[in-house]
């Protein structure tokens, strides 16, 4: 047996207006009742559901189809953004799928706007694009470490509404997640890794560095969420201390945004019945 998972993603949806994040629980279950077992069940659940739809999709790409869609995670370090990845987005066929990891602009790509790497990574028709930090980069480590210009960054807010605005007018549906982690479960997980041998590969000694801007960086995302939350590409702020929450809300908003296109598989352009005779009468192998 399932429990409904149906209201999540309306629970998730950021209201317009001025952002508070303190005020935005990081442990909680919106519109869910079932538990930890019960939800890494009902993410399982849907595995079927998704590969159907994402296999139509790409389908649907093949046969001139122009429409996609862009997951964007974003979070803290230890948000879980890699474990998404894995549990989530590891439910649908990987040959459909497209994951960009955004790391620090190499100088090539400084040379250009930032919006310049972006484009390049987007989604073909018929694929889901995931980004594992993505544009929004550009307006919150470049805000907090002083990266960009003030002035700068302030263009950006504008830019990437434009952007998104085109991607969906091009037929790209965009889903945006931040991953909400609280300070101190990111402090247990980077303990956490610390503390085991096989996960010092993880580690890396400037996340402390950067946990030590958490203030900052939660203003960053607070003023990035309420100036880039639109009704073309709204946010969705996921709850992410606990990890299977996480995984199953992600799952959720996938599912709807796929049953929300419906896409169909392609009608064939041959005479199917005629074929059929073909391979019948004049299969050279028979």
């Amino acid at each position: 047996m399932t429990t409904s998972t149906a209201g999540i993603p309306a629970a998730l949806r950021l209201a317009a207006g001025p952002v508070d994040l303190a005020a935005i629980e990081t442990d909680a279950a919106p519109a869910y009742d079932g538990g930890k077992a019960q939800g890494a069940a009902d993410l399982a659940a849907m595995g079927a559901e998704l590969a159907d739809l994402q296999e139509r999709l790409f389908a649907e790409g093949t046969a001139g189809g122009t429409r996609s869609v862009l997951l964007v995670l974003q979070g803290m370090d230890t948000s879980g953004k890699g474990g998404t990845l894995r549990h989530t987005v590891g439910l649908v066929d990987p040959q459909g799928v497209r994951i960009t990891s955004f790391k620090a602009p190499t100088e090539e790509e400084r040379s250009h706007d930032f919006l310049w790497r972006i484009e390049r990574a987007l989604p073909r028709a018929g694929t889901i694009g995931v980004f594992d930090r993505s544009h929004y980069e550009d307006v919150l480590i470049a805000r907090v470490r002083s990266l960009a210009p003030p002035e700068e960054v302030e263009r950006r807010y504008a830019a990437i509404n434009d952007f998104e605005q085109r991607l969906v007018e091009g037929g790209t549906t965009v889903v945006k997640c931040m991953l909400h982690v609280s300070a101190a479960e990111q402090k247990e997980r980077l303990l956490a890794r610390l503390d085991d041998p096989t996960k010092h590969w993880k580690f890396n000694p400037g996340d402390i560095d950067e946990r030590s801007q958490w203030p900052a960086y939660q203003e960053a995302y607070e003023v990035a969420l309420e100036r880039t939350h639109t009704d073309h590409a709204p946010w969705h702020v996921v709850p992410a201390d606990k990890k299977w929450f996480r995984n199953l809300a992600v799952g959720a908003l996938l599912l709807q945004t796929l049953r929300g296109l419906d896409p169909q598989w392609p009608a064939a352009d041959f005479d199917v019945a005629e074929q059929r005779q073909r391979l019948l009468s004049e299969d050279p192998l028979a």
